[in-house]
């Protein structure tokens, strides 16, 4: 059953709430990160991406890098930019996008649930990208960071959340620059606080929605220390760590599509007659096509749009893994006609998430870096879930979630 944990969370002063609130680590790179902090010293990113705060020759990875992470949250809390509160509380975080709010419960989950398997995860990770945020967590000692957890639905929890919210203002009320809107409720009271605990005690699963790095890393660290310390009694802050659980039915999965460089020596008229053989094709000319349902794919090569629908028997419909489009994308066309055989490690495709919109596929076409894009159905909330519980890993690349969390808006310390 489900941990969820009060604690006192790191917090910023209202008034610079906006400025200090960043996007998550891995959404920008090292000098997209530079243009986004310049000339604001509040802002989180010279804590989670401290590389903008050192010289661009210096290796990402260098244990300077680490260092100078620990000594920008040392700075924020001694400024008094990052402050703890004085109790152990929950906090709702709800963001509004395109007229649409979410809402989440912001508390500790369990390390030993993920070592566990009580949290469910469905991508796997890479060990480099693992101890890269593992080197983060311990020398900050905190999760400077929230991880995206989702659970099914508790009409109980709802009811919560949605008393607070009405009866409350928010402490930090503010839209972002990509006009996304954040929002952010402390719950104090304790009977309602150990009623949202007992609630999730109840939750047999949660799931990784986004953050399956952070997660993995936070977890082993709690773990590490777990291990390190001969007094262990189970009760350290070490064995948590920080995490917003929203319900499964408010979350949408956007789409997640593919550019590809190459035809694999094939001519436009030799690939489209090997798609043939697997979908039936349709041309719907200049306009963007958008997939209107499973395996359903657009296709735009030479200025044109196709829709490809996958032919029956091409694809297997017990298979979780087998039904999803990634996978028919992958087998069908990637491997079977392109040889791109592992999207991880391949020089010759690129992903392209569905927040950039499907005009940013018809752009790297058309500029002469990408030979042919492909547009893929979104997967759906049941699909992710069915899959974690299943024990099985889905494709890279697979699930886009928006909006994304902002961090810095709640801090979680390992002391």
């Amino acid at each position: 059953m489900a941990i969820l944990k009060p604690f006192k969370g790191l917090r910023p002063p209202v008034a610079i709430a906006k400025d200090l609130a960043s996007k998550p680590y891995d959404v920008l790179n090292s000098d997209e990160a530079r243009k986004e902090a310049k000339g604001n010293d509040y802002s989180l990113l010279h804590i989670i991406k401290p590389e903008i705060d050192l010289p661009s020759s210096v290796d990402i990875h260098s244990p300077l890098v680490y260092e100078m992470a620990k000594a920008n949250f040392d700075l924020f809390q001694s400024n008094g930019w990052l402050s703890p509160d004085n109790q152990d509380m929950l906090y709702v975080y709800a963001q509004t996008m395109n007229g649409k709010t979410q809402y989440g419960i912001v508390g500790c989950a369990g390390v030993e649930d993920y070592m566990n398997g009580i949290i469910k995860k469905h991508e796997l990770t890479r060990k480099d990208k693992e101890e890269d945020r593992m080197k983060h967590v311990r020398i900050t000692n905190a999760n400077m960071e929230p991880v995206f957890f989702t659970y099914p639905v508790v009409p109980a929890i709802d009811k919560i959340v949605s008393e607070i919210v009405a009866k409350n203002r928010p402490v930090y009320d503010f839209v972002a620059d990509d006009g996304v809107g954040h929002h952010l409720w402390i719950i104090e009271n304790k009977e309602t606080i150990d009623h949202l605990v007992n609630l999730f005690a109840n939750i047999p699963y949660t799931y990784v929605a986004d953050g399956h790095h952070r997660t993995a890393a936070a977890a082993l660290v709690g773990n590490e220390k777990k291990q390190n310390n001969p007094s262990h009694t189970g009760k350290e802050e070490y064995n948590y760590f920080l995490a917003v659980h929203f319900p499964d039915n408010q979350l949408s999965i956007i789409d997640y599509n593919r550019v590809v460089k190459d035809l694999n020596g094939l001519s436009k008229e030799e690939f489209m007659e090997k798609l043939q053989t697997v979908f039936d094709i349709d041309q719907k000319g200049k306009q963007i096509y958008k997939p209107d349902a499973l395996h359903n794919f657009g296709l735009y090569i030479d200025g044109i749009w196709y829709s490809l629908t996958a032919k029956a028997g091409t694809f297997n419909d017990s298979d979780p893994i087998g039904v999803l489009d990634v996978t028919i994308l992958s087998v069908l066309i990637l491997d079977n006609i392109l040889d791109i055989k592992d999207l991880r490690t391949s020089n010759r495709i690129d992903f392209v998430g569905g927040i950039r919109g499907l005009g940013e596929l018809v752009k790297r076409v058309d500029s002469g870096e990408m030979k042919a894009a492909f547009a893929l159905y979104p997967v759906s909330m049941k699909q992710l879930i069915d899959i974690a519980n299943s024990g099985n890993i889905m494709p890279p690349k697979t699930t886009w979630f928006e909006p994304k969390l902002r961090s810095g808006l709640i801090v979680h310390s390992l002391d």
